[in-house]
């Protein structure tokens, strides 16, 4: 792609950078390098956590570790295996991360639009003016026995609205909603831009939770958008398009 803007790869450094935030720090769910110390750290205070790679993308290599009565439940897609001993659940993510650095992350329990678990994209981009602006959200929804609710996963692309809708949210908390996570993207920004030049783009991952508080699982800072192409109201896609091209992105 020949358009200029900053990609940060590293989950680690983004997650330190939100948590050096008062105001964003709230959002960010607990996460730590992957290390035998911090696994049993993170598990004797969270029942369900996530090992990701800190550079992967596209949901790939995700594992979700369930805390289950007198063991330990690993789901790697949809294949689960279960460990007696934290000694062999961390040999085994070991061996499964190999040379790659990877993080453990709360589990945030997705909430779910008509029985279908689902996180949400706020996009967020820069006007030719220089600052940031949201050009709107889509979720992303899960099928139901995947971990990651990627499109590349498996998942499909929906309307922000409608999701929320067969989440049982009313239209005035579906509002509320809208313009708490557009305001919460362009503070994302706004924090990003004080660490490194050059951002014209970011995706915000979103979780809602059981009590609709909303959790950053990620910030991606080379969002794709293509897939939003796909809905059938195509207004969305052509707004995100008409600021990208302001900075040469034409897909």
């Amino acid at each position: 792609m020949s358009y200029k803007s900053s990609t940060i790869k590293s989950k680690w450094k983004k997650t330190k950078w939100l948590l050096e935030e008062s105001h964003l720090r709230p959002y960010v769910p607990a996460t730590m390098p992957f290390s035998q110390g911090n696994l049993a750290s993170m598990l004797s205070s969270y029942s369900t956590v996530f090992f990701k790679p800190t550079n992967g993308s596209g949901g790939s290599r995700i594992i979700r570790i369930k805390r289950q009565g007198h063991g330990y439940q690993m789901q790697y897609n949809a294949a689960k295996t279960t460990y007696k001993t934290q000694e062999q659940l961390y040999k085994e993510l070991k061996r499964f991360a190999g040379k790659t650095d990877f993080l453990l992350q709360k589990g945030i329990t997705l909430a779910k639009s008509n029985g279908r678990p689902f996180d949400i994209r706020v996009m967020i981009q820069k006007t030719n003016k220089g600052s940031w602006a949201s050009p709107g959200l889509f979720t992303k929804i899960g099928k139901p026995n995947k971990i990651a609710t990627n499109y590349n996963q498996g998942g499909s692309i929906g309307y922000f609205h409608k999701t929320l809708a067969g989440a049982g949210y009313d239209n005035q908390a579906i509002q509320r909603m809208e313009s708490q996570l557009k305001q919460l993207g362009i503070s994302v920004g706004q924090s990003f831009d004080r660490h490194h030049k050059g951002f014209k783009e970011l995706g915000l991952d979103v979780a809602l939770d059981k009590h609709r508080k909303p959790w950053i699982l990620e910030v991606n800072t080379r969002p794709q958008f293509y897939p939003v192409k796909n809905l059938k109201d195509k207004s969305l896609y052509h707004r995100i398009l008409s600021y990208a091209r302001q900075y040469g992105r034409t897909k």
